[in-house]
Formats: C-alpha cells, sequence, structure tokens
C-alpha cells in the first residue's frame, strides 16, 4: 500500500473517532468519496491497525443505528422553513 494513501486511512479513522462523524461528513472533510472512505475504515484499516479499526467500527455502527432518526429531523426542518 502507498505511504499517502496508509497516512490517509490513518488520518481519516482519527477523525471519525475523535469527532462521531459519519462516513458522508468524513468524505467531505477529507475531499474523497463515501466509497473511498468506506474501503479505507472497513479493509485498509483492519490490515494496517485491527485494534483502531474496531474503535471506528464501533463509531460507525453508532451512525448507522441512529441514522434514520437523523433523516426525519432533517425531514422536519425542511417543512418547518417551508412554513
Amino acid at each position: 500500500m502507498k505511504d499517502y494513501i496508509e497516512e490517509r486511512v490513518l488520518d481519516i479513522a482519527g477523525y471519525i473517532i475523535e469527532s462521531n462523524s459519519t462516513v458522508r461528513e468524513t468524505a467531505k472533510r477529507f475531499g474523497v468519496s463515501k466509497s473511498t472512505v468506506h474501503k479505507d475504515v472497513s479493509e485498509r484499516l483492519a490490515q494496517i491497525n485491527p485494534a483502531l479499526a474496531q474503535e471506528v467500527r464501533k463509531v460507525l455502527d453508532v451512525n448507522k443505528a441512529e441514522r434514520h432518526i437523523r433523516g426525519g429531523q432533517a425531514t422536519r426542518e425542511k417543512y418547518l422553513h417551508l412554513a
């Protein structure tokens, strides 16, 4: 694996853990696609640092469990602004 990819993977992992951010937020912050972020944290990070990969997985699992709530809040905000 190239050095710059390994560095990006570790930066992304640190950012997700530090800020509890979603894949979408992280992708926007680092200027890469959601697919790249997902591949970085699910495949590449497990090869580089398995312990860190587990911590990131915990954050992403929480985000996945809460996503239906965030979607509902976004819809509510949308219609509150229209009224």
